[in-house]
């Protein structure tokens, strides 16, 4: 293999800085070393690969280890050691090119992951970042890890979108980049993070790490969790978080601001996915609801777990607390994701919100925040116990923010600066 080219990726300006890119396979191997210097300010590095002027797949470039997938500061003869003979056996090549790409703070790689391995006790939570959701390791976002002790989130990129349905809709701006959570959050993450602060309903031996943390209330997951109760000022008045809460725990643990639970607006910009039909398929034959205009819907059926799909026994039986996936809560990753790449978006478990929960969507089109106060907390998605209906990308549910239910989960977010 020979050596090698350098690419400089961030905000609007020139820094940070890669040069002096190398390339050279270990002898009687096929271990590559990259070194390469970075200047002028730290910065999340990624690597690429090129064979003939054409980058070989992200998937293809995942056992990597040392100065890359995460933040690097500035210095020189930093160094990436990959190994290309286990990630790509079938092929070989005499020349080759590294890519190495240095990515402003401001302005991340396409997905982060959130390491809670070391669980509830850990000093801190190391982030690592990829060009891709193909370029996780492992195997990829199927492998289980990351339904338990790995979080991965998908940024999502900033636009305009018709919120709601018919007459009520509106078209709303949202101005920021943002991480939204590929899956809901699960209970193995939850207990890497919060120990067992909280018992969920469908506790089942082999699968419980694995489906969806659920009967947690708005004020365990962001503000006070010891007493189910709120911080004072809250949402919309402060976005500061209780510090025991989770999203207080992973803000200082993972080292990064902004993790929350996503406003109405983001959340169903994210659904979404740039669609505008009833669910996130793009298919506009899904606008059909179904039986009676509520219960089962053909399209749904491959998007989510809902009563009519395996969320009651027969439809019409309510699964026994602690059951398996084959009822209730579904293993999260279980259906087809939208074309973000975000999974169970439709169904499984509602998803909390941050917005007090209105009558209507309110005057605001650009960033909304909701109403300025409430006594319930919006809740978008549906659930394993719920309607086609209540399953639309428009629907909208609310509770008290002191709920606890079987039925209520939630999604992260992170705004980025």
């Amino acid at each position: 293999m020979a050596a090698a080219v350098f690419a400089t990726v961030g905000a609007a300006r020139t820094l940070p800085l890669v040069t002096d890119v190398v390339m050279t396979q270990q002898t009687g191997t096929r271990i590559v070393k990259i070194t390469y210097n970075l200047a002028d300010e730290a910065a999340i590095v990624t690597l690429g690969i090129e064979t003939n002027g054409v980058a070989i797949p992200d998937s293809a470039v995942t056992r990597l280890s040392g100065d890359v997938c995460k933040l690097v500061n500035i210095g020189e003869n930093k160094s990436i050691v990959w190994n290309a003979g286990a990630d790509w056996p079938e092929n070989l090549t005499q020349v080759a090119k590294a890519r190495v790409t240095a990515w402003s703070v401001d302005a991340p790689p396409q997905v982060m992951v959130i390491d809670l391995t070391g669980g509830d006790s850990a000093a801190n939570y190391p982030v690592t970042y990829y060009v891709s959701v193909e370029a996780l390791p492992y195997g990829g976002v199927t492998n289980s890890i990351y339904k338990n002790s790995q979080l991965v989130m998908r940024k999502i990129p900033s636009g305009a979108f018709t919120m709601g349905e018919g007459t009520g809709s509106k078209q709303v701006i949202l101005t920021t980049d943002f991480y939204v959570g590929v899956f809901q959050v699960t209970q193995g993450q939850w207990y890497n993070v919060m120990g067992s602060t909280r018992a969920a309903y469908f506790t089942d031996v082999a699968s419980k790490m694995f489906r969806p943390m659920e009967q947690v209330s708005y004020h365990d997951i962001r503000e006070n969790p010891a007493t189910n109760t709120p911080i004072n000022p809250n949402w919309p008045q402060f976005n500061e978080v209780g510090p025991a809460s989770f999203m207080g725990r992973l803000r200082t643990k993972a080292g990064l601001s902004g993790f929350d639970l996503p406003t109405e607006a983001q959340w169903e910009y994210a659904c979404r996915a740039g669609t505008d039909t009833c669910f996130n398929d793009d298919d506009a034959d899904a606008n059909v609801i179904g039986a009676n205009g509520t219960g089962i819907n053909a399209w749904l059926d491959a998007l989510g777990r809902y009563k009519f799909n395996g969320g009651y026994i027969d439809g019409s039986t309510p699964p026994a607390a602690g059951c398996g996936p084959t009822y209730g809560t579904a293993i999260v990753g279980s259906y087809a994701p939208n074309d973000w790449d975000l999974y169970d978006m439709h169904g499984n478990v509602w998803e909390w919100c941050l917005d007090w929960y209105g009558s209507a969507l309110g005057d605001v089109t650009v960033d909304p925040k909701g109403v300025v106060s409430g006594s319930n907390r919006t809740l978008r998605g549906g659930c394993w116990n719920s309607a086609a209906s209540s399953c639309r990308s428009a629907h909208r549910n609310s509770d008290l923010p002191s709920a606890l239910n079987s039925s209520r989960g939630f999604r992260l977010v992170r705004i980025l600066p």
